[in-house]
């Protein structure tokens, strides 16, 4: 014990001598260096290296000096160079190049050494400077390793950095916070990688061998739910409350626990801080309310008022006064000060989930299972409105930053925008599956944020009510979500006992149109080609902005799934065919139904509008086909030739013949003014599903469960050709608006392009993971939109036969073309937040507050090299569970 003191001593002295040092000698030696490819850094330095040709360029780039500013910015230099020469030398000769300081023998000195170098001038940026002289000189590995470990227990921010070609051996990092750090090239032997965060890293040509890790399956942060988050004002400090009866208020730097509350007997619901930052709120089942001191961490005060579980507390903006409310269906107002009951406010006839100050600290909103929203009058205690919209519960209210508008979430599954001064409904989101458990503004007003018993967090447009963004990584119910004072962060957690905080700016989304929550049955474009409509089986019809990816709509209040959608010719109505037995039809600008055209008592598979949109044809599984009249909501005629369900129906372009397929096998062409089959089409197998007319109105494509697709001749009425390529049923066919194209899609997950002329295929188009119910043309064919049974929605590039992405996906796309510059020479990564800001496919976790370590690597990007554990177990599989991109396979593909 006393040779280990005797040893941290002389090695605090050496770190001593480097704290007065200007930090900027750090980088100007590596990059020094790496110019002059270094290999033994001391010599170097030792023989003046700062006055070679490429250090002087270093050294005075971009600066206009005069010669006496030259001659004194070389003198410090050299003075500066040659303290930190000899500084490594003795580190180099020391035991803190030799062995290991994070072992257990060790951990008692190690933490001696912290507590003499912590907040020592320069001491940090010399242990940065020592790990990344691993990835030059050989001779200082082991002091470069002990330095990373000392900086993780330092709780240095690591996240972001570029710590390319280093090379760590013999330590442990556990709980290393890698967040996006470029960390190519790296070598890594004998190192404890559990729970290190590698989410978003770049992973290229990295040796990483005899690591130790134990992956935890279960995420794990609190003992049990956590109820509610909070940030501190000044955002560095996060307080969560839950059922495991504890306050714990966490280190947004370093997400490590700076301290756990306990006082309270039963589950902890709601914590708020004051305004100030010094004093936190409390309440729970066991029907108090706390105040605790945050500066010395204690408890303050116990305020005893509720006779039932206190669900939520709020500080007005003032600081002075304290909202509470809960199970006993009452509103309680306290005097922060004296701790007194200042008021009672009562009104609501069921439990008071959720109380907030509006901004200037006038009214105070409530909500309740009464499904009523109330606003009240602090100064007079009196009921100033009442809200009334929702059909549920409301589980939480949240006002935004200046006031004028208030946001609520219920268990209707909707989240509504009311105007506070007019005390009207502004709009509202639809998009959850199940109740909204929290809302919450961003500082700048512009996001709402919601969580929700479906498990995800919704980001929206509040000026447009369109959702920006999904955050799936939660597994169970997501009790609260929480912008950061700057709104760079927010905080969710859930009822799967972990919190998570995500990077706000970074998170982008693809081109791939995730909101429905069962299989996609039929999309269609509106005629200009801006909209896309999609039909699901989960009950509902979504519209979507084709430029942008948003959904921009959602039409629901079906009680079964949406089996067929259709754009009348001008765009203004959306007609659609549902399991529950009838047609309606949509205002597209109004957003709202205007008819129901009811008739059958039997499902309806497919409609078609007229090339002119005064009428609509339907068929379904009462075999019949129906002619309705648009204007008048009537039927004008019922034709009957088939004899078992119509699958489908489809008008010419010129409107005067109509064409339908059975499952009795048969294709059937009909006169549509005088409402008489003209001609029987024989040919497929098996029953026929959706087909097609050219645009010439010539040709007709059909296709069938036979695995087969037809081309037949209009006018000669026989069949032109026969396509083959398909390995299961073909469910759609769409030909291109210019006549020479046709799109399938099949049970064999696949999409093919055909040539209409030559019956050649063209291409397959792989993307899907479930069957493609769907396949639609944008109206200039420069688009194929493609729905399946994945739950996903697809767009294609027609001219290169590959899948639509964001502009992330492009520049991943783009990022495996350029390989030779990107992975052996990486110039343009010297700074990885120039390619990270466009990298992302995904919003994705900064940090992960848990009381165990859990490892992470969520977009990553890995590009050969080798991970393997202590056993020579392969960790590649490990790294695409937790969602990395392993780019060898695409690599060798472009090759």
């Amino acid at each position: 014990m006393h040779c280990a003191f005797q040893e941290n001593k002389t090695l605090t002295d050496i770190f001593a001598s480097v704290k007065d040092v200007d930090g900027e000698i750090f980088d100007f030696i590596l990059e020094i260096l790496r110019k002059e490819k270094v290999q033994d850094s001391i010599e170097y330095l030792q023989k003046n290296g700062y006055q070679g040709n490429q250090s002087q360029q270093v050294l005075f780039k971009k600066e206009n000096l005069t010669k006496v500013e030259k001659d004194q910015k070389q003198y410090d230099c050299r003075y500066n160079m040659e303290k930190i020469a000899d500084v490594l030398t003795k580190i180099k000769n020391h035991v803190f190049n030799k062995k290991d300081f994070s072992s257990k023998e060790n951990q008692e000195s190690i933490q001696d050494l912290i507590k003499s170098i912590m907040n020592k001038g320069q001491i940090s940026e010399f242990l940065q400077f020592l790990v990344h002289l691993t990835s030059i000189d050989n001779t200082l590995i082991q002091c470069g390793s002990n330095s990373l470990h000392i900086l993780l227990q330092m709780k240095v921010d690591l996240r972001n950095k570029n710590f390319q070609n280093i090379k760590i051996q013999n330590t442990s990092l556990v709980g290393a916070n890698f967040f996006r750090c470029n960390l190519s090239g790296s070598e890594f032997n004998n190192v404890n990688i559990e729970g290190m965060n590698l989410n978003g890293a770049l992973l290229l040509n990295c040796k990483w061998k005899n690591l130790k890790i134990h992956e935890l399956n279960k995420m794990v942060g609190h003992q049990s739910q956590v109820n509610q988050v909070c940030f501190s004002p000044d955002g560095n400090i996060l307080a969560s409350a839950s059922n495991d009866m504890s306050i714990r208020l966490w280190s947004i730097r370093t997400g490590q626990q700076i301290v756990k509350l306990d006082g309270h007997t039963n589950t902890v619901r709601s914590v708020c801080f004051s305004l100030d930052g010094n004093t936190l709120a409390s309440c729970g089942d066991d029907i108090s309310i706390r105040l605790w001191d945050i500066k010395t961490r204690k408890q303050i005060a116990k305020c005893v008022g509720h006779n039932q579980t206190v669900l939520a507390v709020c500080f007005s903006p003032d600081g002075n006064t304290l909202a509470s409310s809960g199970w006993d269906k009452s509103i309680l107002l306290w005097d922060v000060k004296t701790i007194q009951l200042k008021a009672k406010l009562v009104g609501h006839t069921y439990d008071v989930y959720s109380v907030c100050f509006s901004p200037d600290g006038n009214t105070l909103a409530s909500s309740s299972n009464d499904n009523s929203i109330r606003l009240w009058d602090i100064k007079t205690g009196q009921q100033k409105a009442k809200l009334d919209g929702h059909i549920n519960g409301i589980l939480s209210v949240s006002f935004s930053p200046d006031g004028s508008t208030l946001a609520s979430g219920s268990r209707d599954h909707s989240i509504c925008l009311w105007d506070v001064n007019k005390g009207e409904k502004k709009a509202k989101l639809d998009g959850h599956t199940n109740g909204i458990l929290s809302v919450s503004f961003s500082p700048d007003g512009s996001t709402l944020a919601s969580g929700s018993r479906d498990s995800q967090i919704c980001l929206w447009d509040v000026k447009t009510g369109q959702s920006k963004a999904k955050l799936d990584s939660h597994q169970l119910w997501v009790m609260s979500v929480c912008f950061s004072p700057d709104g760079d962060m927010l905080a969710s957690c859930s009822d799967d006992n972990s919190i998570r905080l995500w990077d706000v700016k970074t998170g982008q989304q693809n081109v791939k149109f995730d909101g429905h929550q069962l299989c996609i049955m039929s999309v269609c474009f509106s005629p200009d080609g801006d909209t896309l409509a999609s039909g699901s089986d989960d009950n509902s019809i979504l519209l979507w902005d084709v430029k942008t990816g948003q959904q921009k709509a959602k039409l629901d209040g079906h009680t079964k799934g949406i089996l067929a959608v259709c754009f009348s010719p001008d765009g203004s109505t959306l007609a659609f065919g549902s399991r529950d037995y009838f047609i309606g039809l949509w205002d597209v600008k109004k957003g709202q139904q205007k008819a129901v055209l009811h008739f059958r008592t039997y499902q309806i598979l497919s409609f078609c509008f007229s090339p002119d949109g005064s009428t609509l044809a339907s068929c379904g599984k009462d075999c019949f086909i129906c002619l309705w009249d648009l204007k008048t909501g009537q039927l004008k005629a019922k034709l009957n030739s088939h004899w078992l369900w119509v699958i489908s129906v489809c008008f010419s372009p010129d409107g005067n013949t109509l064409a339908s397929c059975s499952n009795d096998n048969s294709i059937r062409l009909w006169d549509v003014k005088k409402r008489k089959e003209n001609a029987k089409l024989d040919g497929h197998q098996l029953c026929k599903m959706p087909f097609c007319f050219s645009p010439d109105g010539n040709t007709l494509a059909s296709c069938s469960n036979d695995n087969s697709i037809h081309l037949w001749d209009v006018k000669k009425r026989k069949e032109n050709a026969k396509l083959d390529g398909h390995t299961s049923n073909v469910n759609s066919v769409c030909i291109s608006p210019d006549g020479n194209t046709l799109a399938s899609g099949s049970d064999d997950k696949s999409i093919r392009l055909w040539d209409v002329k030559t019956g050649q295929q063209n291409a397959k188009l792989d993307g899907h993971s479930g069957t493609v119910l769907s396949v639609c043309f944008s109206p200039d064919g420069v688009t194929l939109a493609s729905g399946s049974y994945d739950k996903s929605i697809r767009l294609w590039d027609i001219k290169t036969e590959k899948e639509y992405k964001s502009s992330i996906q492009n520049s991943n796309h783009l990022l495996i073309q350029f390989k030779t510059l990107l992975f052996q020479n990486y110039p343009f990564l010297e700074n990885s937040n120039q390619i990270f800001n466009f990298l992302y496919p995904n919003y994705i976790t900064t940090l992960f507050i848990s009381q165990s370590a859990i490892f992470q690597a969520k977009g990553a990007i890995v590009l050969q090299g080798e991970f393997e554990n202590y056993l020579g177990v392969e960790l590649r599989s490990l790294l695409k569970s937790k969602g990395s991109y392993i780019l060898d396979s695409l690599k060798q593909k472009l090759e």
